[in-house]
């Protein structure tokens, strides 16, 4: 009877640290997930830059960017980020407490990788989570400055592409605005763009200048995705209908 009185702690201290491992891992498991899920969210074709990427990582919720390394997702092997993330579990009946860990994994960030597949675990590197500036905001179109400035050329008259050229340069536009300026049928084509990602809509204004008629426009959403043609300025001398 008394050997009985003395293996039954043990048994209990027994089942007390399976109960605690078992959590630990449940924990651990639980952490994986939130970084498995931050691994498909940062999944793209489109190219991205190390700190584009620790951007939007840092982003995520329950997700800390530790380290970022690489050059671009279609260089090389693209970029390796390291996340910390938690996960929590209850330890059991006997303890219904819940334990939280916090883990690290390295997630690769590149057109080659593997839809779904498992973060690496890894030691947390020293130190404390980076931080990213926010991304530049793109310049703004001068829409209503455009429309202000552009000549009317009155029904039989005749545009001056010399002087459309003049009215745009005196808009002082952002180095990052690409103008275009196309004569054709005595009409005047005129294209401001900044540059696109090729994957989102880009950003774009067209104008006609129209003996009679000036026109300022922004193309529709689908005429901006890539390969629509819409951001040209042979849309703004002769446009498309929508949606191509």
């Amino acid at each position: 009877m008394r050997r009985l009185l003395l293996i039954a702690p043990l048994l209990l201290f027994s089942a007390g640290c399976g109960a605690v491992q078992s959590s630990n891992a449940e924990a651990t498991d639980a952490a994986r997930e939130v970084a498995r899920k931050a691994d498909e969210r940062l999944d793209s074709q489109r190219p991205r830059t190390a700190s584009e990427v620790g951007r939007s990582a840092s982003g995520i919720d329950g997700v800390e960017v530790l380290r970022v390394a690489g050059t671009s997702t279609h260089e090389g092997d693209g970029i390796d980020v390291v996340v910390r993330t938690s996960g929590s579990a209850y330890k059991g009946w006997l303890d219904p407490q819940e334990v939280t860990v916090r883990r690290c994994f390295a997630l690769r960030v590149s057109p080659k990788s593997e839809w779904g597949e498992d973060p690496r675990d890894m030691d947390c590197p020293d130190g404390p989570p980076l931080a990213f500036a926010p991304p530049p905001e793109p310049p703004q179109l001068p829409y209503e400055e455009l429309q202000a400035k552009l000549p009317r050329v009155p029904e039989g008259g005749r545009v001056d592409e010399a002087e459309v050229r003049r009215k745009l340069a005196a808009l002082d536009l952002h180095p990052a605005i690409r103008t275009e300026v196309k004569a054709d049928g005595g009409r005047v084509g005129i294209l401001l763009s900044v540059k696109g990602n090729g994957f989102d809509p880009q950003d774009c204004v067209l104008a006609r200048v129209d003996p009679g008629a000036t026109k300022v426009w922004v193309p529709s959403r689908m005429q901006r995705m890539p390969g629509e043609g819409g951001c040209s300025v042979g849309n703004a001398l002769n446009p498309v209908r929508p949606p191509h």
